[in-house]
């Protein structure tokens, strides 16, 4: 079950002829997690809060974070209701990784928005620095982000793209994404895992090495096939947006950015910003044209994560889910009661030394009994 929000200071319902607008109502305060500030996320919430504002006299607080834990906790903990996050929802919704512990374990959370668009996730490059494939990374130096299993897991598989590992590089500890972007502005690494569009990468493209997009061409089937055995939620995507701009399409990697997520069971908390999202979205994306695919109709849909029951509400009203997507989510939430009832025959080892080895061998059981794919064994 969904963890119930508790009732803290500023969520409290204003009068409904205060923040009416086409029928949306929404609270006084919505608080959120995003990325650190300056990151794309942050800039994106910050854009999203001023449609907010102007529509429905609403205040989005936007809470910027290090890492993707930290992003899902107070969310987790009911202290904020929804997290502008990243891919890093696969890993905690399969409780794998970093959330392989047992203070984690397979999170219960639901998606509101899987955001689509025109641009990717790649390896940006310094001018510099002598790369133009995946493969041209064997010996350069690469930022390992401390407690971010996600950015690990895109560098490892971006690497495997390439034929290559982490032993094939030199990894370069960093506190956070926006410390790694600093990294390469100032010399310390070659390369960067990140999106194509965003602040922190604009700051790239004016520092004083420049930067490039490493492709990842669509037919490059083996290459594609050995990223995706690291992370299986990767998909193609040709990106037409980037920081500093393309000279011509670039085949790369897509996966939703951000992804807003959710562990509330007020519906109509949920329903209200979905539908506050779908609606304000030709607002915002004047002031960040990176948020362009909120929209209802650029979703990502058939990804790993399900959907929030009253989200998809939203959608069905905006004419975009469809019974196949019925039968998708469904699936999920599936998968979501397998690792749940997986998660519950652990409570007496959860104090071991070897507990992660001993969780991730329950889960894949537990999966391949139900016919489900493991992923991560």
């Amino acid at each position: 079950m969904f963890q119930k929000l508790s009732i803290i200071a500023g969520l409290a319902l204003m009068p409904a002829s205060a923040v009416l607008a086409d029928d949306v109502k929404l609270p006084s305060t919505i608080a959120v997690t995003a990325a650190d500030v300056g990151g794309t996320s942050y800039n994106q919430a910050i854009a999203i809060g001023k449609a907010l504002q102007d529509a429905y006299g609403v205040s989005l607080r936007v809470v910027g974070t290090g890492n993707p834990q930290a992003k899902v906790a107070p969310v987790r903990e009911g202290r904020m209701p929804f997290s502008i996050a990243g891919s890093d929802v696969f890993f905690a919704f399969e409780g794998v990784d970093d959330y392989a512990s047992p203070d984690w374990g397979p999170q219960d959370l639901r998606a509101v928005s899987l955001v689509g668009g025109d641009n990717c996730l790649t390896y940006i490059v310094a001018g510099d620095a002598g790369i133009e494939t995946m493969a041209d990374f064997k010996g350069k130096r690469i930022p390992w982000v401390v407690g971010s299993s996600p950015l690990q897991a895109n560098a490892k598989a971006m690497l495997a793209f390439g034929g290559l590992t982490i032993d094939d590089v030199t990894l370069v500890e960093m506190p956070s994404y926006g410390a790694a972007i600093d990294a390469m502005i100032n010399g310390q690494v070659d390369g960067v895992t990140t999106v194509s569009t965003g602040g922190l990468v604009e700051k790239a493209v004016a520092g004083p090495r420049g930067l490039k997009y490493i492709p990842y061409p669509h037919d490059d089937a083996e290459g594609w096939a050995r990223m995706r055995e690291v992370n299986p939620h990767f998909a193609k995507r040709v990106a037409t947006q980037a920081a500093g701009g393309l000279k011509e399409p670039l085949e790369c990697i897509g996966v939703p950015y951000p992804d807003v997520i959710t562990y509330s069971e007020d519906d109509d908390l949920v329903y209200n910003f979905t539908r506050a999202l779908i609606d304000q979205v030709d607002v915002y994306s004047k002031a960040d044209p990176s948020t362009a695919g909120f929209a209802a109709d650029k979703q990502m849909f058939e990804w790993t994560v399900p959907y929030h029951e009253a989200s998809i509400k939203a959608y069905r009203e905006a004419g975009v889910w469809t019974d196949e997507l019925d039968a998708h989510n469904d699936a999920l939430l599936a998968r979501a009661a397998v690792l749940a009832d997986a998660w519950a025959t652990t409570e007496d080892i959860r104090g071991d030394a070897d507990f992660q080895a001993k969780w991730m061998k329950i889960r894949a059981e537990a999966l391949q009994a139900a016919g489900m794919p493991a992923y991560f064994e």
